[in-house]
């Protein structure tokens, strides 16, 4: 079924393979800072900036069935060296910029027969790991933010959010950018390799499709096994 679906930074890593898998078959707006990869002649491009930008909604339809939301940090820090800036920056990329977003098409969504909201967040909110203090503090709010909206809007919305271990996308490149360090993430996770920026499209995907439209309020772990086993 053709639907209308918006992804917030749809450019680069797990938004961008998603719009490869979807670009064929749905109607999708994308807003990003820069339209850099975009194939334009199949998307509807929106220049936007989470941060600091009022979305334009004149290029949207007046009904939306699906809203992604990419946009994400890595800081992985010692706490004693995180500053409160940090934690404010970290919160103003994972969460604000979700919530403004996604307030600025809500009526959109409303329209629909039952619209699929899609967030991202991190296997350190269930997983305790050391340096992962600021983002795990924002992602942990995009999870409680998903219970309460999915709560909140039954049965108009369904609200699920994908938890993911690090993932070889450009925004992890620093902690896998040579055959070591990327040996040693590997080694780390039970099925023995790291996700790809597809495995996670994937997922998003299957969230976004009427095949889960039995699923709400879910966080969704794919982790390669990280997040609840341990091999050794």
């Amino acid at each position: 079924m053709n639907k209308n679906i918006l992804i917030i930074g749809g450019t680069s890593g797990i938004g961008k393979a998603l719009v490869e898998l979807l670009q064929d078959s749905n109607q999708l707006f994308v807003a990003n800072r820069t339209s850099e990869g975009l194939d334009t002649g199949k998307v509807t491009y929106i220049p936007f900036d989470a941060t600091t930008d009022v979305l334009d909604t004149t290029q949207l339809p007046d009904q939306l069935d699906g809203f992604v939301y990419c946009p994400g940090s890595i800081n992985l820090r010692p706490f004693k060296g995180l500053k409160p800036e940090t934690f404010q920056k970290d919160f103003e990329i994972n969460v604000l910029g979700a919530v403004k977003s996604l307030q600025a098409v809500l009526k959109n969504l409303l329209l629909s027969p039952q619209a699929s909201l899609v967030f991202f967040s991190t296997v350190a909110v269930q997983t305790g790991m050391p340096f992962h203090a600021s983002v795990a503090a924002a992602k942990g709010a995009i999870e409680g933010l998903t219970k309460s909206l999915a709560a909140e809007y039954a049965p108009k919305f369904r609200v699920n959010t994908i938890a993911p271990s690090l993932t070889n996308t450009p925004l992890a490149d620093k902690f896998l950018n040579n055959e070591t360090k990327l040996e040693k993430a590997n080694e780390r996770h039970p099925l023995k390799f790291i996700g790809s920026a597809e495995d996670l499209a994937n997922s998003a995907k299957f969230l976004l499709s009427d095949e889960s439209k039995w699923m709400t309020g879910q966080i969704l772990h794919v982790d390669g096994g990280i997040g609840n086993l341990k091999t050794n």
